[in-house]
């Protein structure tokens, strides 16, 4: 058995990587500069030494292309696991996630299948310039054919990441760029949790926040202070985006009658506007409170100099926690 008491989430997805290729030779890596440079953030570091230049392939600067490229594999019985070095960088590629990579298993009526995940750095907080902190989650989401999944920790990262390259759907996998150095215990030989099951990070009973991806940690840390308060806030990660595991968060609304979602992106039109009338729907008689949402702003990610005033933080999620409350 092999417990990490500390291990970096971005070396955790590197575990995952590498634990994948040695259990299938059919798993690739690829990507802009995945291979000599070991990725931009170091995520696959070492893996094209390891593994050849023929699993870990260093790709044009080309995301369309790197895109349709998977899908050919994929078609031919590879498990490729591309990498989209940026999130703004995926928008060239849109077209044929969308009407390709999603659509081929239904096209095909069941007949073929499209293992291809697809990892993407996203969100903000790292002070990078424009095109490189953005949260385009809802948009993949909204996309029937395609499952979506962010980890907020090193044991997630690494289990989540094995869970979308064995499946036989594709994947979105949304990596916390923020936390790649936040470091967390990993246990290799444990169970893993179901890969759209949502997770209890902290119990409490007068209120839920549910986050996912690099909010956990924020909503973890208001939960904390609200205790110093003597408020009990309990907080929900979802995990994945698409599907949404909603009996979690509906099981713990039932109990506290409160919800706060959190997420980076916009609120405008966001995830947490699908959760917030789900909910609703199956709550409402249990809610003490309207569900509230917070967010970033409806405008484009500011300069790096601005962004924290843009990135919601402790004090704009407890402002909203003091509000529901106060119902």
């Amino acid at each position: 058995m092999t417990v990490f008491e500390k291990i970096t989430l971005s070396k955790a997805i590197n575990a995952s990587l590498r634990a994948s290729m040695e259990a299938d030779p059919k798993v690739l890596v690829m990507g802009e500069d995945v291979g000599k440079l070991g990725g931009v953030f170091r995520v696959t570091d070492g893996l094209q030494k390891d593994f050849g230049e023929d699993r870990v392939i260093d790709t044009p600067l080309a995301e369309s292309g790197i895109v349709g490229t998977a899908i050919g594999l994929a078609l031919r019985g590879y498990r490729p696991v591309v990498e989209i070095q940026f999130d703004g960088f995926v928008f060239p590629a849109y077209d044929q996630i969308v009407t390709q990579l999603a659509k081929m298993h239904a096209r095909a009526l069941g007949k073929v299948k499209v293992p291809v995940v697809i990892r993407i750095p996203y969100a903000g907080g790292i002070g990078a310039v424009e095109h490189h902190s953005e949260s385009p989650e809802a948009l993949f989401a909204h996309v029937a054919g395609l499952k979506c999944v962010s980890p907020s920790n090193s044991s997630d990262a690494y289990w989540m990441l094995q869970q979308a390259i064995a499946g036989d759907d594709p994947v979105i996998y949304f990596e916390p760029k923020r936390r790649y150095h936040d470091k967390s215990r990993l246990d290799t030989e444990a169970i893993p949790y179901p890969l759209h099951k949502a997770r209890v990070a902290q119990p409490g009973s007068d209120l839920t926040l549910a986050a996912y991806g690099p909010m956990v940690k924020v909503c973890l840390d208001v939960a904390k202070v609200a205790a110093e308060e003597g408020k009990s806030v309990e907080v929900v990660d979802l995990r994945s985006l698409s599907p949404i595991d909603f009996d979690t968060v509906q099981e713990s609304v039932v109990k506290t009658g409160r919800l706060v979602v959190v997420h980076e992106a916009p609120v405008f039109l966001g995830t947490g506007a699908e959760l917030a009338a789900r909910i609703t729907e199956r709550c409402f008689y249990h809610l003490e409170a309207p569900v509230l949402r917070v967010g970033g702003f409806h405008a484009p990610y500011p300069p790096s100099r601005l962004e924290d005033e843009y990135l919601p933080g402790l004090d704009r999620v407890l402002d909203a926690v003091d509000r529901a409350l106060a119902y």
